[in-house]
């Protein structure tokens, strides 16, 4: 992981590994151990527990998990298919693997006290909503569900679980192999009754009384089109970017459909809706192709155009050109054009393009290396293979190609080392500006982040096949804010103006609050929160009494203990339009992961996939409509929004710490 995102990384590894000590989680071994003598204990637990309520990390909406009132609903079977094996469950007979999932929402007393209670309730019937089984297995268990032969759960749930999460037990290309597969399988039987009395494979349980129907061709076909219209839908951006790639599966189908049509008139509809699925995913045309090569982007902060950054916000995509500046041990620097998913390889042949090293000193492709280098001289190689290194940079970290024996010279830009005392822009700017603005752009920059992109940079990472371009930006701009508040405030000398830079941050805060923007709202209470800001005794006690009272409220918002518990209080009284935390939703994401295995065996833990949708649409709920600010278009909020959209920054917590001492000496 380069070095400009290991803060982030430690963040949320440390707080994973709390609260994973606390909670105590069980492996697959002890839960397995459990056998009977489990069942035994929830059948009595039924008796004295009227109902468990479980609690999600974000939303804090309680969802009924168990009712001795209700019936027991069957476990979901195996799905079995013509050429696909079922993996039998394992010899212990429990419905589930993989650890208990508790909820990261609750303190790591209130975890250690429920997690029996959902160890225990979790095969009553509601715990889990497919029982583990293969990839293959899981896919023709969400075609049955599409058809309506699957009862016991809600099958849009069920394909927008499978959808969301495909990607961390199966790949697309195999999903899609296998939907190819089943749409031209042929019914066996016609719709004929299988039994009275058929054992589900997956649960090893049988359905005494009622009757299986098998699916019939043309069930299975439209089945298999509306699972694949549902996968064209949620991938769509992704699925553009990757061109003749992805669209190759949608041809194939359009094809096979269209060969069906004579002996399935049925088809018809649906052959229309893949047609035009075929004409969206299309390679774009030799003049689009030219166009947008054309729209060269600046990236964030390393090349900086006022033109550009008055834009709205779109997303980025692997294909987009960008400017950057790759620099050398002497400071000097070359300015590329690349793709933003550029292999590292690729970059540095650019930079010996631009710098004509073939013609100068013939150089061996081996001889160079990219590494970032930060503002407090840290550095991170990068492999020749590592791809879009763009987005994953630090707030004031640099690209610098070099030969590996100069390594141990690199040093931060002098601009990173060095600053200049002088009175801050803020001073004339309103507090309502700058937190419109502020809002506005966090909203651009939130809304371009595409739902898979967080479960791609928990599961992934680097390995990802979508990456995080989006995602890895906003979480960027996060830090940014951060060191923006520490920046402003230690640069002003005066102390009558640092006491009004402090009043005006609150404001800032407070009106961020208000509209819902808990982004930067959290980056700025963070931002006064930094020692070399709270540390300044004298410009704490220059603010007045109710601006204290009122920053020390946000501080009770921003506090850790019980996980994070007053937040989630906030954001579930919230409704939509809203920015969250981001960094929070990963550390959530990240405690789930880590708290219970993916695998066991071959089998999909897919109630731990179950619980990453839940993640993921409570994300797609913060977004479920539209963010509405009227902002004057006067040159006074053009400035301000240049400004707010290219911060200055120092981000070297030694360097603002010497500021703070500068300001304020320890002995005062």
């Amino acid at each position: 992981m380069p070095a400009g995102m290991k803060p982030l990384e430690k963040f949320l590894k440390k707080q994973t590994t709390a609260l994973t000590r606390a909670g105590g989680f069980g492996g697959v071994a002890d839960k397995a151990s459990a056998g009977t003598g489990a069942s035994r204990r929830r059948a009595s637990l039924s008796r004295v527990v009227p109902f468990f309520r479980e609690t999600s990390p974000e939303s804090g909406h309680a969802r009924e998990v168990f009712s001795p009132d209700s019936e027991d609903p069957h476990p979901w079977p195996s799905a079995t298919g013509t050429g696909l094996v079922s993996v039998p469950n394992s010899s212990n007979g429990s419905g589930s693997v993989g650890g208990d999932i508790r909820s990261p929402s609750l303190s790591s007393d209130e975890q250690s006290s429920e997690a029996s209670l959902i160890t225990e309730t979790s095969s009553c019937g509601g715990g889990t909503p497919l029982h583990p089984d293969t990839p293959d297995n899981l896919t023709l268990t969400v075609l049955d569900s599409v058809t309506g032969r699957r009862s016991g759960h809600c099958s849009e749930t069920l394909l927008d679980d499978f959808m969301l999460t495909h990607p961390i037990f199966l790949t697309a290309d195999r999903l899609q192999q296998v939907l190819l597969q089943q749409f031209t399988l042929e019914g066996k039987g016609g719709g004929k009754e299988v039994g009275a009395a058929q054992e589900w494979k997956g649960g090893g349980r049988e359905r005494d009384g009622e009757t299986e129907v098998e699916m019939s061709s043309v069930e299975r076909k439209q089945a298999v089109l509306n699972v694949a219209f549902r996968y064209l839908d949620t991938y769509r951006e992704l699925l553009q970017e990757e061109g003749e790639r992805s669209n190759g599966f949608a041809k194939e189908l359009y094809v096979l459909a269209v060969q069906d049509l004579t002996q399935y008139p049925e088809l018809v509809e649906d052959v229309l809706k893949l047609q035009r699925w075929t004409e969206i995913l299309q390679c774009p045309s030799d003049e689009e192709k030219e166009s947008r090569k054309k729209q060269v982007r600046p990236l964030f902060r390393h090349f900086r155009r006022i033109d550009a950054c008055l834009q709205p916000r779109e997303a980025f995509r692997g294909s987009d050109e960008i400017f950057c500046r790759v620099y050398t041990p002497d400071h000097s620097y070359v300015t590329i054009r690349s793709r933003l998913s550029c292999r590292v390889g690729e970059i540095l042949a650019l930079v010996r393009e631009k710098l004509q090293y073939s013609e100068d000193q013939p150089v061996l492709p081996g001889n160079l290396i990219l590494v970032a280098v930060t503002s407090a001289g840290e550095k991170a190689v990068f492999r020749p293979s590592d791809e879009a290194v763009f987005t994953t940079l630090g707030v004031n970290t640099h690209l610098f190609a070099c030969e590996p024996s100069e390594l141990d010279s690199l040093l931060p830009l002098p601009e990173e080392i060095h600053w200049t005392p002088g009175d801050s822009k803020l001073h004339d700017m309103s507090a309502e500006e700058v937190a419109n603005q502020l809002v506005v752009f966090d909203w651009e920059l939130f809304s371009c982040v595409h739902e898979v992109e967080f479960v791609c940079y928990v599961f992934h990472g680097e390995q990802s096949r979508w990456r995080p371009l989006n995602l890895e930006l906003v979480l960027q701009r996060c830090s940014e804010m951060q060191h923006w508040v520490a920046t402003e405030i230690l640069q002003c000398q005066l102390l009558p103006k640092r006491v009004q830079l402090l009043r005006k941050f609150i404001k800032i805060a407070a009106l961020c609050k208000q509209q819902q923007d808990l982004l930067s709202f959290l980056a700025v209470v963070l931002g006064l929160d930094n020692p070399a800001v709270s540390r300044l005794r004298l410009t704490w006690e220059g603010l007045p009494g109710k601006f204290r009272k009122q920053f020390q409220q946000f501080e009770s918002i921003a506090d850790p203990s019980r996980n994070h518990k007053s937040y989630r209080d906030l954001i579930t009284s919230l409704r939509p339009p809203l920015i969250p935390f981001t960094p929070l939703l990963l550390k959530d994401l990240t405690f789930l992961h880590e708290s219970c295995k993916t695998f066991h065996g071959e089998l999909v833990n897919f109630e731990k996939m179950h619980k990453v949708a839940e993640m993921v649409r409570a994300i797609r709920r913060y977004r479920s409509s539209q963010l509405a600010i009227d902002i004057e278009t006067s040159p006074s909020h053009l400035q301000t929004k240049a400004y707010v959209r290219q911060l200055q920054v120092i981000d070297n917590q030694n360097l603002l710490f010497d500021m703070s001492c500068k300001l304020e000496p320890k002995d005062m």
